[in-house]
């Protein structure tokens, strides 16, 4: 065996040369170092693996309470014809009993916000869900008309609380770069609900007219139940333990949600000084109902944009069309009672589908362009019913167009209007006033919601069923504008980084913003105090 002689002349026993420079031992050295490299890669994936599935894990439960909402406005719209039939009430005892529930839940979005900063958030959707446990057991029940609408009332209280609680838990617990995505899935779980409620109607409409609608409206139990299970599983928002002094068990939730440590650090300072900002004594002697009601130029920017985009979402027909799919239908022609069922059953099915869309491109492409285009091709789509139904006799064809244009709403308002609203108005308001001003939009949208479900056969009897959907088509035209000129781009922005957009009244440019940044903001809202 021959030796070979290293760097200074040194050799081994077994042939293997020795010294600070031997080439085996920087084999090793590099093998080690790519060694761990590749492990502290493998590392990193597999944490941002696990906060992924964690921050899955709690959106879907947060969002359980939104099927709730989701299959009541499915299940009534099939229900109503069987409640008309078993309880003999007029076509005004029908509008009040569709449009109650809307009317009603203004109260829980109302003690919703409020509640949400005493209780946390968390416990705010567990009330939700018994709430509207207690309502749906009542209206199942009800052998009158009176003590169904007692249930109902009941039951729009628990879905106030539930609606306007989740986008803001998903928005404070999400991190930046799904943010988007997350805050979604309380509208999927809306459209899930929808799509439950057509097929409730469908499985159970040969039941007997006493006994089917209770059937119905009895599966919508179901969903707050697993709201139970949820409460072990998820965590309290960072933000609200923050605005508790709980910092430690913020950063223990941060840290679930969040990859990167350094990451973390740093949203917990942006947090903390948004925190002390809004817990300054300067702020003490002004609770947040009077800045709601006397806001600063910054936050009434934010009002107009987080309340308006609510309300297009409804006075655009969504609700009706959803709510009275069987009378539009019936109105292009339909007259078999199942073949009616079965195409509600096909627009859940759409609306359920185009929410996917949004999902895979709300935090990819942004979210104004989605609203352009699902405000543009509402407007489109609602031209075409009421276009389908003046235009054409009660025929097969006039039946196709407008089921055709009918799916293509629901397509074109669950790519963008429907999820996105709930999405800006969960990310747009300071962590002082977040709750209750997300509150207020969700009341508007309820009101908006209610006052169209209650409307729509009084307005259709009048003008008919084609003009109204022009006149939707008149105001989603509207929300092409309004979105145009008051909603910014949000995407890739931390919570802390959007007010910045409203305080200086322009967008800011880039996706990353400085910690001085976030100094810069506290300085400036304590400078206008002063």
């Amino acid at each position: 065996m021959g030796f070979q002689e290293s760097g200074n002349g040194e050799m081994g026993l077994s042939g293997i040369p020795l010294g600070g420079k031997n080439k085996y031992k920087r084999m090793d050295s590099e093998f080690l170092e790519e060694y761990d490299d590749v492990l502290q890669q493998q590392q990193k994936e597999d944490r941002s693996n696990s906060t992924k599935k964690y921050v899955l894990a709690c959106a879907v439960f947060a969002s359980l309470n939104n099927v709730l909402l989701g299959y009541d406005v499915g299940v009534m719209s099939g229900a109503i014809m069987f409640i008309k039939e078993d309880l003999k009430i007029s076509e005004v005892k029908e509008e009040f009993l569709v449009g109650i529930l809307s009317v009603v839940s203004i109260l829980g979005s109302l003690c919703g916000g409020r509640t949400a900063d005493i209780i946390g958030r968390k416990w705010t959707m567990a009330l939700a869900a018994v709430v509207f446990q207690v309502g749906a057991l009542i209206m199942t029940l009800a052998p009158s008309f009176t003590l169904l609408m007692i249930g109902r009332i009941l039951a729009g209280v628990g879905i106030g609380f539930g609606g306007m609680i989740s986008p803001i838990y998903i928005a404070e617990i999400s991190p930046t770069v799904i943010r988007g995505t997350m805050t979604s899935f309380p509208e999927i779980f809306i459209n899930f609900g929808i799509l439950l409620g057509y097929v409730s109607n469908y499985v159970f409409s040969g039941l007997s007219p006493h006994i089917n609608w209770r059937i119905m409206l009895a599966v919508g139990i179901l969903p707050s139940v697993f709201i139970g299970f949820a409460l072990f599983i998820i965590p309290e928002s960072p933000r609200w333990l923050v605005m508790q002094n709980r910092v430690d068990e913020a950063r223990s939730v941060l840290l679930k949600t969040i990859e990167d440590e350094k990451e973390v650090e740093e949203r917990l300072v942006e947090i903390q000084q948004a925190a002390e900002f809004a817990n300054t004594n300067k702020y003490e002697d002004k609770p947040v109902w009077r800045e709601l009601l006397f806001p600063s130029p910054s936050l009434r920017r934010m009002l107009i944009t987080g309340i308006g985009i609510q309300c297009f979402q409804q006075i655009s027909g969504i609700d009706a069309t959803v709510y009275y799919s069987p009378e539009i239908f019936e109105a292009a022609g339909f007259k078999n009672e199942s073949n009616l069922l079965a195409a509600t059953v096909a627009v859940g099915i759409t609306k359920t589908i185009f929410i996917l869309v949004a999902i895979f491109l709300i935090d990819k492409i942004g979210r104004k362009p989605l609203l352009y285009v699902s405000t543009i091709g509402m407007t489109v789509c609602l031209f075409g019913v009421g276009a389908a139904l003046s235009l054409f006799g009660k025929g097969s064809f006039e039946i196709a167009l407008v089921v055709l244009f009918v799916c293509g709403n629901v397509a074109f308002f669950s790519v963008g209007l429907g999820p996105v609203c709930w999405v800006l108005t969960s990310e747009i308001f300071p962590l002082k006033v977040r709750a209750q001003a997300s509150a207020l939009g969700a009341v508007g949208n309820r009101v908006c919601s209610g006052i169209i479900a209650m409307s729509f056969l009084s307005i259709s009897r009048a003008i008919t069923v084609s003009g109204t959907f022009f006149l939707f088509a008149g105001i989603s035209s509207l929300a092409v504008v309004f979105v145009y000129s008051l909603v910014p781009e949000t995407k890739g922005k931390s919570l802390e980084q959007i007010e910045l957009i409203f305080q200086k009244g322009q967008e800011r440019q880039g996706s990353e913003m400085e910690l001085g940044d976030v100094e810069q903001l506290v300085q400036n809202k304590t400078d206008s105090t002063n």
